[in-house]
């Protein structure tokens, strides 16, 4: 076991990422996980903590088993090629529900959160984890879009094959741990890895 809790691996992470020696940086969390660690970076950093949703494109008949991911402001990403041959009709009529799940999202948080813009930022995409890495893609694509001056990543877990095409795609990835061996998911690296419900996330954002 790698973090005790989600505080834990916030504070690990915050740590091998350092102080970074840029100007308008700004932290970027997924809901619900990354919110706890993004706060504790923005804290170190002192820079505002902002969000960016994304999420899976589940199978047809196995929701639970992504095929793709789509972030908000940002087109969709799709896994193996056959997924575009197979499911397209499903993907096609699927991405509505999600982006309009993401909008009612947005609008519960807004309260807690402030206006702000990525364009010219250095932005740092922060979730508790990755496995599959479909949703941390889906949101890259979106933030890119926002036109910002570099995009990193941190993660405090990651395999090491997802970490490697990470660095090809993003200015910086930072992980406490990139094992070869990934033991399937993110959870088997947390002693406490309870689901967040948004009332807590809305309370991180507020505090």
């Amino acid at each position: 076991m790698l973090f005790r809790d989600r505080m834990d691996a916030g504070e690990q992470l915050a740590e091998a990422i350092g102080l970074l020696n840029v100007k308008n940086v700004i932290i970027l969390s997924l809901p619900r996980g990354g919110v706890p660690l993004g706060k504790i970076i923005a804290k170190k950093q002192g820079a505002p903590l902002d969000i960016i949703l994304a999420k899976k494109i589940g199978h047809p008949t196995n929701p639970e088993y992504a095929i793709g991911a789509i972030a908000e402001g940002g087109a969709p990403i799709l896994g193996d090629g056959y997924v575009e041959k197979l499911h397209a009709q499903w993907v096609e009529k699927e991405i509505p529900f999600i982006r309009e799940e993401m909008a009612r999202k947005r609008a519960l948080y807004r309260e807690s959160l402030k206006d702000s813009t990525l364009k010219d930022k250095n932005v740092v995409i922060v979730d508790d984890g990755i496995a599959t890495g479909l949703t941390m893609f889906a949101a890259i694509k979106a933030v890119k879009e926002a036109g910002p001056k570099s995009v990193s990543v941190a993660v405090p877990v990651i395999p090491k094959t997802i970490y490697e095409q990470l660095k090809q795609t993003v200015d910086k990835v930072y992980a406490v741990k990139a094992p070869d061996d990934f033991l399937g998911g993110v959870g088997a690296y947390y002693a406490s890895f309870p689901q967040l419900k948004d009332e807590q996330v809305k309370e991180i954002l507020k505090s």
